[in-house]
């Protein structure tokens, strides 16, 4: 398939390569146009609207205001040239897919969202899991690209926007995963038990799991850096979720912990650390850091 990627941070790069190993024809695009080189197979091209056209055209954007700026502001959908489905496979707010859903069928551009689970290392890997919703022809005819990126794509029904509220509800219980990990982890300490040793425990034992057994080995470990996905991006994900959450009167108190959690690491200067260094407030706050 011809193809253009727009958005080449780590998960991208990763992303963008596996379409090229799997053999279709990829032009790449970043904002930071130093980033679209170096992707063995694929062609760097200057502009957005170069990239925006073909059989399909994948965004992964950081976020929702990178998004409009790029497709809506940019006009791409306006542009002479355009692709025929538009796969967007960025973490974005509810909100915003529904609004984008409309946009791009007075284009004439079919619209997939297919946000993904997994970090940089399972993108490199193809090992996502991919979250995919909307017209169920245009998601066969990108079927072959999901398939080079993804061990699986699950099928969420017609609307798009279903596709990111499933990606913000795994969040979040990913994020509180971390959370209740980190307090487990000082309460441990506090009482003279190491956390490395409970977590061993735990994450072989009642929570043998990818997500408890990968972020807490990085927890026990004290392994915050380099990140797989930062704490400022965690931070985004739960606004959104509270956002959605108050948008479909659904309470969420949890969730309004955790933004606050992510606040104090941030004002810690934990930003730029991985996700998993939330666990560090718990820790903070009863004075074991």
């Amino acid at each position: 398939m011809d193809v253009g990627f727009l958005g080449l941070g780590r998960m991208g790069r990763a992303m963008a390569a596996n379409l090229v190993k799997a053999g279709h024809t990829v032009r790449v695009w970043n904002r930071s146009p130093e980033a679209a080189h170096g992707i063995d197979g694929a062609t760097p091209v200057a502009t957005a609207a170069e990239a925006f056209r073909g059989d399909a055209a994948i965004t992964m954007l950081a976020d929702d205001a990178a998004l409009r700026a790029v497709i809506v502001e940019g006009g791409l959908l306006d542009a002479p040239e355009r692709p025929m489905v538009h796969v967007s496979m960025s973490t974005i707010a509810v909100a915003l897919a529904q609004e984008l859903a409309p946009i791009h069928e007075r284009a004439g551009v079919a619209y997939v969202a297919a946000p993904v689970f997994g970090r940089p290392d399972a993108a490199a890997n193809a090992a996502l899991n991919i979250v995919a919703a909307g017209d169920d022809a245009a998601i066969a005819r990108v079927q072959p690209l999901l398939d080079a990126m993804g061990t699986k794509t699950w099928r969420f029904g017609p609307e798009p926007y279903r596709a990111n509220a499933v990606k913000l509800a795994g969040n979040f219980m990913l994020i509180s995963a971390i959370e209740a990990m980190g307090e487990a982890a000082a309460f441990a300490e506090g009482h003279g038990v190491s956390a490395a040793a409970l977590l061993d425990l735990l994450t072989n034992t009642l929570f043998a799991s990818p997500v408890y057994k990968g972020y807490g080995a990085l927890i026990a470990e004290h392994r915050y850096e380099p990140p797989g996905f930062t704490l400022r991006l965690g931070a985004k994900d739960v606004r959104l979720v509270l956002a959605a959450a108050e948008a479909a009167g659904v309470p969420m108190p949890f969730a309004g912990i955790l933004r606050d959690n992510f606040i104090d690491a941030i004002s810690h200067g934990d930003g730029d650390k991985d996700f998993a260094a939330l666990a560090t407030v718990a820790a903070r706050r009863s004075g074991q850091s």
